[in-house]
């Protein structure tokens, strides 16, 4: 059992990974890889030849297994939905925020599809025993999952250094009620996304384009009185530039922004303590 639990650790935190990009939500991803240890635990592992695409596929039919639940709650969530926001030490450029929110779009099997193969390199052959399809039906769930997810995909990366400098010059205006200086940083078309899942104040809808985002984050000044949140750092929030913050009210909160040609296209605010309670000890 000691080398069954050593050869599991090794791959957890990749099999994490693979969960957390087809739930959005890490809870319930690491619920998912104890469930696959548990059934490690009990194989006849003399039999596995290849134990890392064991547990993929093990994690990724019990992943499957959870979107069906999970379909059911996202259309009883209040207000817009974000996944659980992941503070990384670097950019990660294989599955940004905005493309976990296109996957949101998919079938189950498409998104299964689409992360084994594109995302983490798994052949045709081998995405089909996962799914339990033939390979020529997963080749073609991939390529529609392609089609829908390819205008999220970063046409644009930004390097580490000037996203960081956005970030911060976005904060400063944010939460020092410059308006004129705020909207300076925004692309026309810009879209606000404020998650709070019915739990703390947050927007019903996406607010879109630069008028009414400038005029929502101006209401926010107007309604703080000055009195923001704590900075806690600067850092890259599922793979784009953002910042941490804990609010007046002792919650955390994240902002992620998604930046084209030195614009701030869209703001991604995640205000859900349920979605965030996964950070606290990562930021004492």
């Amino acid at each position: 059992m000691t080398d069954a639990a050593a050869s599991f650790d090794a791959l957890r935190p990749k099999l994490v990974r693979v969960a957390y990009r087809m739930l959005g939500s890490v809870a319930d991803a690491e619920d998912v890889v104890q469930d696959a240890w548990l059934r490690w635990a009990d194989a006849d592992r003399d039999e596995v030849r290849a134990p890392e695409s064991f547990l993929r596929r093990v994690v990724t039919r019990l992943c499957l297994d959870q979107l069906k639940s999970a379909r059911v709650r996202r259309e009883e969530y209040v207000g817009p939905w974000l996944p659980e926001p992941v503070v990384e030490a670097e950019e990660v450029e294989d599955v940004t925020l905005p493309l976990m929110l296109a996957l949101e779009r998919l079938s189950p099997l498409e998104r299964a599809a689409f992360l084994l193969h594109d995302v983490f390199g798994e052949s045709f052959d081998d995405v089909a025993d996962s799914l339990g399809r033939d390979p020529t039906a997963c080749r073609q769930l991939a390529a529609r999952a392609r089609e829908h997810v390819r205008a999220e995909k970063p046409r644009f990366p930004i390097e580490r250094e000037r996203g960081m400098e956005i970030a911060q010059a976005f904060f400063a205006a944010s939460r020092g009620g410059e308006v004129g200086r705020l909207g300076a940083l925004l692309a026309n078309d810009v879209s606000l996304h404020s998650d709070g899942g019915g739990k703390r104040p947050a927007a019903a809808r996406v607010m879109r384009g630069v008028d009414e985002v400038t005029r929502t984050f101006a209401a926010i000044g107007r309604l703080a009185r000055g009195n923001f949140g704590k900075l806690i750092r600067f850092a890259w929030i599922n793979g784009l530039p953002g910042f941490v913050t804990r609010e007046p009210d002792g919650v955390l909160q994240t902002t992620a922004l998604l930046i084209e040609h030195d614009r701030v296209k869209a703001i991604y605010v995640m205000r859900n303590p349920e979605k965030l309670r996964h950070m606290e000890s990562s930021l004492h």
